[in-house]
């Protein structure tokens, strides 16, 4: 059965052989400002500032969530304890949705972050898309210099297939990856040999299937079109059905255990690996301690058994439209 472990302080993990050490569950601010919907009910900067009270010290952020609100939000939050926190930033989005990773840009980038966080350095600086324009020995150099210089504390990517990541490793070793992972989305898994070779951690984003592991999904077109919901194929006619009972029998069993499917999620991405550490963002101070307490689990084999039951390899349709999928290489 599942039990529950008291400890009064989060556990740590490190993000890679060679990256930084952090909470086991981080905190993912792109929803605080932008593709959610809007929110006027919950204070983004009480959220942040519970969400290290209550022991988070992982702090994820990127140039294109708001072109730098977000980033402000973060950096006003987290100031009274910026030497307690792991910040997280990304570049290699235009404002047109194109990718631009050349290496004056990236520098560009970079020094407006730390203008919008207030702060001198970053710990760890992603790559957010690969930029196919740009050789990635190319990116992976200048933030290797921007290492040097003391602007940037670990490289990470975002959305690379194996080869990317092998390639870009070879210049600067990338700390951690960043991609989409939960009980609805399994595709990352088959990097795993790559990313424990190489001494890489990973970082899940939407490691609740973009809330609808939590049990309040509505179909697509009870959204307001700002929010990513309304178009994303989980959520259309067809498989927003299958969707729905699939996360229904993970509700009962995780009720019967006294857990909310929320937590039975979290949990059971923390048991696929010690180099995962998932970001789930809220702006909802009761979800995030919900979120939270979930490192506190452990699954037996049985659980682990009913769970693959349900969702043997993930849920119904596709995580993005194919217009915007990324391509892995």
């Amino acid at each position: 059965m599942i039990n529950e472990r008291q400890e009064n302080n989060l556990p740590c993990r490190k993000l890679g052989r060679d990256g930084p050490e952090v909470s086991a569950i981080g905190y993912g601010a792109m929803g605080i400002t932008d593709f959610y919907g809007s929110d006027s009910e919950n204070d983004a900067i009480a959220t942040i500032r519970h969400a290290h009270e209550i022991g988070v010290t992982f702090f994820d952020t990127a140039e294109m969530y708001g072109w730098g609100e977000n980033e402000r939000l973060i950096g006003q939050a987290l100031a009274p304890v910026r030497d307690d926190v792991v910040i997280a930033t990304k570049f290699g989005w235009t404002r047109e949705y194109g990718y631009d990773s050349r290496p004056g840009h990236i520098r560009e980038v970079l020094d407006n972050s730390l203008r919008f966080l207030g702060v001198d350095h970053v710990d760890v600086l992603y790559q957010h898309r690969i930029d196919p324009e740009v050789p990635i020995e190319d990116v992976a150099g200048t933030v290797k210099d921007l290492i040097e210089a003391g602007k940037v504390g670990h490289f990470g990517l975002s959305e690379a297939g194996p080869e990317t990541i092998r390639r870009a490793h070879a210049v600067q070793p990338v700390a951690m990856l960043q991609t989409e992972y939960s009980l609805f989305e399994r595709d990352v898994e088959r990097l795993f040999p790559v990313l424990g070779e190489l001494g890489i951690g990973l970082v899940p984003y939407a490691p609740l299937g973009r809330g609808f592991l939590t049990g309040t999904a509505k179909p697509a077109d009870q959204y307001d079109q700002s929010d990513m919901r309304s178009f994303d194929p989980r959520w259309q006619p067809g498989f927003f059905e299958k969707n729905v009972e699939a996360v229904r029998q993970l509700e009962a069993f995780a009720e019967s255990r006294g857990l909310k499917v929320s937590q039975l999620a979290l949990a059971w991405l923390l048991a696929q690996s010690d180099d995962i550490v998932p970001i789930p963002g809220t702006r909802n101070i009761a979800r995030l301690e919900e979120n939270v307490s979930a490192v506190h689990l452990e699954f037996s084999d049985n659980d682990l058994d009913r769970i693959a039951e349900i969702l043997p390899t993930g849920g119904f349709g596709a995580r993005y439209p194919d217009a915007v999928m990324p391509e892995w290489t």
